[in-house]
């Protein structure tokens, strides 16, 4: 680890506000091909394992059971994200850390190829709940999912942040592509995704379970020795003081100094100097009126010395609010992750009654999503280069619309897809229960698997994009990881929902029947809980709303060297990774430095910095 971490070092310099790579041979779209390549073979299983598992657990449980096993499945790999951002952030740098969890990942999947070679690994009839299974089956079964859980959400806390590395934020040429890359990331994935959905699933589900989950651990085991090759090629930052310290540091301190008056001006309280920032390989963001209270901790004691776990830096505290200020806009996307959850679990139920044939050819239900990846292959190409630039003529957004707004348009959407779900539901049980009974065609599903495959594109990518740039440099593999968490939460919900409005609806419906009792779907009223998820989605957009326009944008750069906006449809960017405000501050011209200035720059051997010409310009 410390090899790793010296390397690194030599790799960039900080200026006190980002990081600077010294070395730019290495990063960049030539460093990120073999991530994406990873993202498409690892996805290839993942992805297909999400739209087929609930059919294999259909194997050991009923519907209900079956979909709540995947989607606490699912709720926990995505939740346990957070652990490989942390050590990411604290004890390894991100590659070694997606290498450690990757081996896990892969553990996972051997075992299900062992669990699903032997039929006398599988219970002899469907059971209600997990305790109904024979211990041998169901302590593989369980093995094999904790392995997995753990190792995909330990590489999905890592990998993106990674890649996002390989672009410096501090030159505007990379800045500007920091954006492409994500479009990129989201490319590369559902590109393996496709051949997931289409090809896994076809071999899992209609030739043995085996051979699709044999097929998804070689992908992923190829897709991480390709990654692995490229360890040359890659920027590595090295991890710092732990993301986990530096918030609880803040939160001490401030409760110790709880009873301290805070000083009129926000000069007066404690910051590290400039030479320590660039020893530290920190960078500076500015205070901000929020969360006042939280400056308590950025309070020298008269009796105290400035040292750790006594004082705090406005940086550090600012880190701290950034971090709460996230807090809304998380929540505010768990709902539309809750409505993902329904189309790998209830939606595919669905199309076990439809009509799987095309032509001649038998589709499996699990295979519908192929629909609106596809289109979603044409549509991320066609947002990047055609919507982008054109909405940028209107927006004078560098990335067309900023982040938030991105998201908002895919919370709609979701709201959108639940609705027709329920639509669709409501037409296929009518036509089953008909005499006789009439298949509708399975292909009905693929509009509310492409109206959500839209809206996915959207939040998916903008709060990516959202999380890794409003985050401080040292935290910015656990700020990525609050989008794997909205998705673990948004699973866990689902289970709390089915559960809940089961009970519910037992009791008050005249049938004393649930929405979603029994193990026969054309029996059950599940249009009804798409419709409530609708109405829920609708609900949460208005609360989005409300945080998206309350939400400041993180601020590095001195007031008054640009103009921002702050509403939802107007906002601009407030941080200095818009590339127009970097091409702004190029051009305050060096000589305008102070000659104190530059005697400090020359002797830590760092040369001028623009946010350093534009402060000391603006002073």
């Amino acid at each position: 680890m410390g090899q790793d971490m010296e390397t690194s070092t030599d790799q960039y310099a900080s200026n006190g506000s980002a990081v600077q790579w010294k070395d730019k041979t290495k990063g960049g779209f030539k460093a990120s091909g073999f991530i994406f390549a990873l993202m498409a073979m690892e996805s290839m299983g993942f992805v297909a394992n999400m739209c087929s598992l609930v059919l294999f657990f259909m194997s050991y449980f009923d519907p209900a059971c079956a979909a709540n096993t995947l989607t606490n499945f699912m709720g926990a790999t995505f939740l346990l994200s957070i652990v490989g951002a942390f050590i990411s952030d604290t004890y390894l740098n991100r590659f070694t850390t997606c290498m450690i969890f990757g081996a896990l990942e892969v553990v996972g999947l051997a075992l299900l190829v062992v669990q699903s070679s032997s039929s006398k690994l599988h219970t002899d009839l469907p059971c209600t709940k997990s305790s109904c299974m024979k211990v041998g089956p169901a302590f593989l079964l369980y093995s094999a999912l904790s392995f997995l859980a753990i190792g995909s959400g330990g590489v999905r806390g890592s990998l993106v942040p990674l890649g996002a590395d390989q672009f410096d934020q501090n030159d505007p040429k990379e800045a500007k592509t920091l954006a492409t890359y994500f479009n990129w990331q989201l490319l590369s994935t559902i590109s393996g995704a496709f051949v997931g959905v289409t090809a896994v699933v076809y071999v899992a589900t209609e030739v043995k379970w085996f051979w699709g989950f044999l097929i998804s651990t070689l992908a992923t085991f190829i897709g991480f020795f390709v990654f692995g090759t490229g360890k040359n090629f890659y920027r590595l930052q090295p991890p710092g003081d732990g993301p986990m310290v530096r918030i609880g540091q803040v939160i001490f301190v401030t409760i110790k100094n709880r009873n301290l008056s805070l000083p009129d001006k926000s000069d007066e309280l404690y910051e590290i100097s400039e030479k320590e920032r660039v020893l530290a390989g920190e960078e500076r963001v500015l205070h901000t009126p929020q969360f006042r209270w939280l400056d308590k901790a950025a309070i020298v004691r008269e009796d105290k010395q400035a040292i750790q776990w006594e004082v705090c830096s406005v940086t550090q505290v600012e880190e701290v609010k950034v971090l709460i200020r996230m807090l809304p806009i998380l929540f505010s996307t768990i709902i539309m992750n809750t409505c993902l959850a329904q189309l790998q679990t209830f939606s595919i139920v669905q199309g076990y009654f439809m009509n799987p044939l095309l032509g001649k050819f038998k589709v499996p239900a699990p295979s519908i999503p192929a629909i609106p990846i596809f289109f979603m292959i044409i549509l991320v190409p066609v947002y990047e280069y055609a919507f982008v630039p054109f909405a940028r003529k209107f927006t004078h957004h560098p990335n067309g619309i900023s982040q938030l707004q991105r998201v908002g348009v895919g919370l709609v959407l979701s709201a959108v897809s639940m609705a027709t779900a329920g639509l669709v539901e409501l037409k296929r049980r009518n036509e089953m229960n008909q005499f006789p009974p009439k298949q509708i065609s399975l292909f009905w599903l693929s509009f509310q698997y492409g109206i959500f495959g839209i809206a996915d594109m959207f939040t998916l990518v903008g709060l990516l994009e959202f999380f890794y740039k409003e985050a401080p440099i040292g935290m910015r593999s656990l700020s990525t990881s609050f989008t794997w968490l909205s998705l673990s939460f948004g699973y866990f919900l689902s289970s709390i929902f089915v559960t809940v409005i089961n009970a519910v609806t037992k009791r008050v419906t005249p049938s004393k029947l649930g929405w979603l009792h029994g193990q026969n779907i054309n029996q059950n009223n599940v249009n009804l809980f798409y419709w409530f998820l609708a109405i829920v989605s609708c609900l949460n957009f208005l609360n989005y709303l409300y945080w998206a326009s309350w939400y400041k944008y993180k601020q590095q750069e001195p007031a008054g060297v640009f103009e921002t906006k702050t509403t939802f449809f107007d906002k601009e960017e407030e941080s200095k990774q818009d590339v127009v405000e970097v091409k702004e501050m190029n051009q305050v011209p060096l000589d305008d430095q102070t000659e104190d200035a530059k005697q400090e720059d020359k002797a830590s051997s760092v040369g001028p910095t623009d946010v350093e010409a534009t402060e000391n310009k603006t002073s």
